[in-house]
């Protein structure tokens, strides 16, 4: 199966070096030397990593089939992908692949039926599941561990921690006392 693992931003410098957006917890990992990546595009090409460092907080690759600046350029917006066997799981046991969490069952802490993940969207600041509720409409819930306390992948389901507006957000008590009077 084929995972996003980053986005190839501007070259940097002479030698072929495309600043990356990261999109996997696992970097070293997929932009080992060696590694084959796959571009999502119209005519999917590989890349094969020639080497990676990171620099001022950035991660830098070297494609072995970008030998200037000039072919780095090239590259730059493509979307890459990295081939994940179905049973592979991320080193960190917090951690989950987006495939394991879309179409796991969402319920309350309370037991009620909440809805379905549909989608993980991942944003700099964090990542947020999205929920198809039972009425149909959608909600983004933050993954994060006060809010989505208990995922079980085993039970194919995942508990949310409903806060007023979380789950329905017409629903979320708002009284003046909650709005700032300027």
């Amino acid at each position: 199966m084929l995972v996003i693992v980053g986005r190839i931003g501007r070259a940097h410098g002479i030698k072929g070096e495309v600043g990356m957006v990261v999109r996997t917890d696992e970097p070293d990992r997929r932009f080992a030397d060696g590694a084959i990546l796959v571009t999502d595009s119209r005519t999917p090409r590989k890349l094969t990593v020639e080497s990676s460092r990171w620099h001022s907080g950035r991660l830098l690759v070297k494609f072995a089939e970008a030998p200037d600046r000039t072919a780095a350029e090239q590259l730059r917006n493509l979307s890459l992908q990295a081939e994940v066997s179905d049973d592979e799981r991320p080193e960190d046991p917090e951690e989950f692949y987006d495939r394991e969490l879309i179409g796991l069952a969402v319920r309350t802490t309370e037991g009620e039926v909440a809805g379905e993940v549909i989608d993980v969207v991942h944003l700099p600041s964090q990542d947020l599941l999205e929920i198809r509720r039972p009425a149909g409409n959608a909600v983004l819930v933050p993954l994060v561990e006060e809010l989505v306390p208990e995922i079980d992948l085993g039970g194919r389901y995942v508990v949310v921690a409903d806060r007023p507006g979380l789950l329905d957000p017409e629903g979320a008590d708002v009284t003046p006392a909650d709005v700032d009077a300027d």
